[in-house]
């Protein structure tokens, strides 16, 4: 594991990697507006992707190295995540674009842009709690590469059967809610529940050519 600053137009951002030994792909992955990289599913995806042949580079946006506690605008998060791409593709091998909640906005919105191979979009904020009226489907159906949704059963933010049809691929998390927390009246542990989300990502990154 080893980290980097990156210096962008919204500040300096964090790159940590998690090498595979003989990696076809990279995965970089950023957080969403109320957390950082410590959550439970990027932490889960970097210690499990790389025996598969998947470095991950969990990337922690500039407003989070500077220690805020809100996250900017939408369109600063874009300026942050472009200022980060040439280092992600510096190891030579195709990226997928990746994010949970906020994050997976980020690279749905600028993964055509980018020359992502591909968007993993985790507990994607289809729209804002209690407000299904404002949806924000367009940037998910607008990814233009290969995209998968990774989403809890009881996520207030969209639940599964809320999403549009669409060429992309979702994997819901029974019982999950935006952090794929599961009760403990749940028929699955917290355990089965992360390693369901790090279960589809490692079966669908072996599916991209």
């Amino acid at each position: 594991m080893t980290t980097e600053i990156i210096s962008t137009e919204a500040g300096d951002a964090r790159i940590t990697w998690h090498p595979a030994k003989k990696a076809r792909l990279v995965l970089a992955v950023s957080h969403g507006a109320g957390g950082g990289i410590e959550a439970r599913d990027l932490k889960a995806l970097a210690q499990v992707l790389p025996a598969h042949g998947v470095t991950v580079a969990l990337v922690e946006q500039p407003w989070r190295v500077a220690g805020k506690k809100v996250a900017p605008a939408p369109k600063t998060l874009d300026v942050g995540w472009r200022g980060v791409w040439p280092a992600l593709t510096k190891p030579g091998l195709p990226v997928i674009s990746g994010g949970r909640s906020a994050g997976a906005r980020v690279a749905c919105r600028t993964a055509t842009e980018l020359g992502a191979h591909a968007v993993l979009a985790l507990s994607f904020p289809l729209h804002p709690p209690g407000k299904p009226e404002k949806s924000r489907a367009e940037e998910l159906l607008g990814s233009g590469v290969p995209t998968l949704v990774v989403q809890g059963g009881n996520d207030p933010f969209g639940r599964p059967e809320e999403f549009p049809d669409g060429s992309y691929e979702l994997v819901e998390v029974a019982y999950g809610d935006h952090g794929f927390a599961v009760p403990k009246r749940a028929d699955i542990t917290q355990e089965q529940a992360v390693a369901l989300v790090t279960e589809a990502v490692t079966k669908w990154t072996g599916s991209l050519g």
